[in-house]
């Protein structure tokens, strides 16, 4: 049961990733050069917390 919890909050955290994203782009007024780049930094930071916190709240 595991696994479906880290698949679905992986599911969530592309689109709030990608969400936020968006808005730091709109405050800034144009894209990124690098958008995959900084994409993909917001998405292991709230992957490493998120799935940290999972963890925890799993144990015993």
């Amino acid at each position: 049961m595991e696994i479906v919890y880290f698949t679905l909050v992986g599911i969530g955290l592309y689109f709030a990733s990608d969400w936020i994203l968006e808005r730091i782009e709109t405050r800034r007024g144009s894209r990124f050069e690098y958008r995959s780049i900084i994409f993909f930094v917001i998405i292991l930071v709230l992957a490493f917390v998120s799935f940290q916190l999972i963890s925890h709240l799993k144990q015993p």
